[in-house]
């Protein structure tokens, strides 16, 4: 027997038992197509969330106040961590390396104009906020460039903050009430849109010491240093961490890249997809179980063939290589209909629910697929050794 006869045995011996080759490749099909469509999901969720904190670009440096790494200290111990001020923006802003630095703070607060009020999230911001994260203004102007121990009482409206309060009215000029503050509108933001929940329309901006002083507090949440991108990480730390420290006389602050965090959140969803893909892997187990079992039947049913084909020479590698042959066509071809459900299933759902991302990682399928086939080898060994270990005579006698 030539491997090409022995390839057309195997695809006579699964086409004789139509419905039971059918439903055991159903197994292998459902398990590849769930394996495409989670890890789909999954690769799909990795990018929007990647994507939403990359928008506003990787070369920021966050400062926030409060030491969160232990030196030795005594658990014991209270120490109250120094707030970050104004004056700790501007110094910070003397560094070599610093292309931005945005002072920020922001709550929520009731607005009132033009006998219209609604509670929005009020955001204190530097001037440089709109370059520094590639926001941009629809109408009017930004902040501008005051001395930020004393700025000018303006604020300038997200998108939906204006239509709210002013429709398509131009609201350049008008005067809006802050909670117990009045500022004077001087420019409208272009429409961004939510991002991981928070709504950046529905906002307003206003100048970071003002907004200490809506909402009575005395420190920064944070300051955002924006960086070169060709600049070295390490070098913008240590010259961020001289400078504050020579302040404060201790690091009493914290340090966080944007490299870091998006380091982070990305092994966490690389977790997750791994885990999806796990869950479809219990499919494609289950379809494996359907596997040994059908092959196993089909040893059990097939005694007289097995033992026809020793009398005619067939040797037992031969017919080791038929079984094997068998199973192994027989998962491909499940693996192949699985790929092709699956990807249609997920460029199904892509169009149906548009907000959902969904993204096919090639390299889950390419393993899903090659998984498919080493299930159809592995169910095949066994019963293939059990075949080609029968007696020929007491296999012909079993006609």
């Amino acid at each position: 027997m030539k491997i090409l006869d022995t390839f057309q045995f195997a695809l006579h011996a699964l086409t004789a038992h139509r419905l039971r080759t059918l439903l055991s490749a159903s197994g292998i099909a459902i398990g590849i197509a769930a394996v495409i469509l989670l890890t789909s999901i999954g690769e799909g969720i990795q990018r929007f969330v990647l994507a939403e904190f990359t928008q506003f670009g990787t070369n920021i440096l966050n400062v926030t106040p409060g030491k969160t790494k232990a030196h030795g200290r005594s658990v014991g111990s209270i120490s109250s961590a120094r707030i970050l001020t104004i004056e700790d923006a501007l110094a910070v802003k003397h560094s070599r390396y610093a292309q931005y630095v945005n002072p920020s703070v922001m709550g929520n607060a009731e607005i009132r104009a033009e006998g219209r009020s609604r509670r929005v999230t009020v955001y204190g911001q530097g001037h440089d906020f709109d370059k520094a994260f590639n926001m941009s203004v629809a109408t009017g102007q930004f902040l501008p460039a005051d001395d930020p121990r004393n700025p000018r009482a303006f604020a300038v409206l997200g998108a939906k903050t204006h239509s709210e309060l002013f429709g398509n009215a131009n609201p350049l000029g008008a005067i809006l009430q802050v909670g117990g503050s009045r500022f004077r509108i001087i420019g409208v933001m272009a429409p961004k849109g939510q991002i991981l929940g928070f709504d950046l329309d529905d906002t307003v901006f206003i100048p970071t010491t003002r907004a200490l002083e809506v909402f009575n507090r005395e420190g920064l949440m944070e300051i955002q240093i924006v960086y070169p991108p060709e600049t070295s990480l390490n070098a913008v730390v240590e010259d961020v961490r001289r400078i504050l420290i020579e302040r404060h006389g201790r690091e009493d602050f914290t340090l966080t890249p944007q490299q870091q965090m998006l380091s982070t959140l990305s092994t966490v969803l690389n977790i997750l997809t791994f885990a999806v893909a796990a869950l479809g892997g219990i499919s494609l187990l289950v379809g494996a179980v359907g596997m040994v079992t059908l092959m196993h039947i089909s040893v059990a049913e097939r005694v007289a063939e097995i033992g026809l084909l020793n009398a005619l020479g067939a040797t037992r590698g031969r017919i080791r290589l038929l079984f094997l042959m068998e199973s192994t066509v027989l998962s491909t071809l499940g693996g192949l209909a699985g790929l092709a459900i699956g990807t249609a299933l997920a460029s199904l759902l892509k169009i149906v629910v548009s907000g959902l991302p969904v993204s096919i990682p090639w390299n889950f399928v390419m393993g899903a697929l090659a998984v498919s086939v080493l299930i159809g080898l592995a169910a095949g060994v066994i019963p293939a050794m059990h075949a080609a270990r029968l007696n020929p005579i007491d296999a012909l006698r079993a006609e």
